[in-house]
């Protein structure tokens, strides 16, 4: 099923869309709508990264439940705090062992040193289940880990209501727990361009939220 977003802002995406697609060379993973159970790690994915790296499914298993463990939004976990520990493991990788006795080894999730090597994709329209369900418009993922997250706005609405709709996604009656892996917030339209944040910081004065990430 194609999206119900408006005309105006279906032209303002499809433009962003066809930027990713045909001068950054991503690959376009389509409109995540109607597709079930889309995961801010898609593991299918990060398995199949990683196994090209030549990475055993042992030492895959062990390093995607630790990804899995410091995303998890357990009870008092602040999400700034599970957003730092994904950035960690996202920037020196993990180190796991394949049986107890043998030497640690570390599984990167990111090929910091040959940045091409990456699998660099876009997704639209990404529905996710929370206390209430939401449609980030697009997705960015690289080895299948959602690593960045656009709202985009006719140019009629400010980006500031970008900025708010991202703020208010990150609030725990919503899809608070999707964005434990962001490490980029986005919010654009034709006419104000687009405004980017790194998300391992605060900004408490553009919310009253107590667990929110910068946008």
């Amino acid at each position: 099923m194609m999206s119900n977003i408006s005309a105006l802002e279906r032209v303002t995406q499809n433009r962003v869309v066809q930027l990713f697609k045909d001068k950054l060379d991503y690959t376009y993973l389509g409109d995540w709508q109607d597709r079930p159970n889309n995961k801010n790690i898609e593991v299918a994915l990060l398995i199949k990264w990683l196994t090209d790296q030549g990475v055993s499914s042992t030492l895959i298993s062990k390093a995607i439940r630790e990804l899995d463990q410091a995303s998890a939004m357990g009870q008092g976990k602040k999400l700034f705090d599970a957003n730092l520990a994904i950035y960690k493991l996202l920037r020196y990788g993990v180190s796991v062992q394949e049986s107890i006795g043998v030497n640690f080894e570390t599984v990167y999730f990111i090929d910091w040193k040959n940045i091409e090597n990456n699998d660099f994709a876009i997704a639209e329209e990404v529905s996710i289940e929370g206390e209430n369900k939401k449609r980030p418009d697009i997705v960015i993922y690289v080895n299948g880990i959602a690593l960045g997250v656009i709202e985009l706005k006719r140019s009629g609405v400010s980006v500031a209501e970008g900025i708010r709709q991202n703020l208010d996604n990150q609030n725990k009656t919503f899809i608070r727990d999707f964005f434990t892996t962001m490490q980029l917030v986005t919010a654009g339209n034709d006419t104000e361009g687009l405004l980017s944040s790194f998300t391992t910081l605060w900004l408490p004065s553009f919310t009253d939220k107590s667990d929110s990430l910068i946008t």
